[in-house]
């Protein structure tokens, strides 16, 4: 993970955490918000991973059980050890591929988080995080009227919250920062659709700030 994409992530987690009244913030405090929400992925991360190994435990377990008392090994003398049967492919066992396919995802997940809090304590990071959310604290109304014009037929208030921050952030980026070139923010912004939002949010991400660039930058 790039330094100024941990920094989007960690602004969109920011901008979670913030009241409509942006203004009263202080960079201060978008660095306890930020340090907050890095201990609670921090604990978040732990929970998955013991989660994972549980999941694969208890998989383990069954196989055994299921080894244990098929007729094969039913039939074979106390002391003999078992030996190996095959497993039936039945919608039992499809039931604990898919738990075992959680578990990797869950695993996966925990190491995205992981990669995240580690990245948060590097100087470059938390200052592109912070500016993102100073920028976007100056200029709130412009930013937010933006995405108002240019979402037809919708009403700004009703929208998906992650979106708006989204759209927030990029707007913040293409508009005020102009540190990035305009391809890249767009397209970390439609990752963190992908990654957090809905299946319908990166199109309607994509329109906004197409109109953004066209208008204003």
């Amino acid at each position: 993970m790039q330094a100024r994409r941990a920094s989007r992530e960690l602004a969109l987690i920011l901008f979670s955490q913030l009241e409509k009244n942006a203004e009263k913030y202080k960079n201060e405090d978008f660095m306890q918000i930020i340090l907050k929400s890095v201990r609670t992925l921090i604990s978040s991360s732990y929970d998955e991973v013991n989660l994972c190994v549980s999941e694969l435990t208890n998989l383990k377990n069954q196989i055994i059980e299921y080894e244990n008392n098929h007729k094969e090994n039913l039939s074979r003398p106390i002391e003999a050890e078992n030996i190996p049967v095959p497993i039936i492919m039945t919608s039992d066992f499809e039931a604990k591929i898919d738990m075992l396919t959680s578990a990797a995802e869950k695993a996966t997940s925990a190491l995205d988080i992981a990669e995240l809090c580690t990245l948060s304590g590097q100087d470059e990071v938390r200052e592109y995080t912070i500016k993102i959310a100073s920028e976007y604290r100056s200029h709130k109304k412009e930013i937010d009227k933006m995405i108002s014009d240019y979402a037809f037929g919708w009403d700004i208030e009703r929208l998906f919250k992650i979106d708006k921050d989204i759209l927030r952030i990029a707007i913040t980026e293409l508009v005020f920062i102009k540190d990035a070139p305009h391809k890249v923010v767009i397209d970390e912004a439609l990752e963190l659709a992908k990654k957090y939002s809905t299946d319908d949010s990166p199109s309607f991400i994509n329109g906004i700030l197409a109109r953004v660039v066209e208008k204003h930058v």
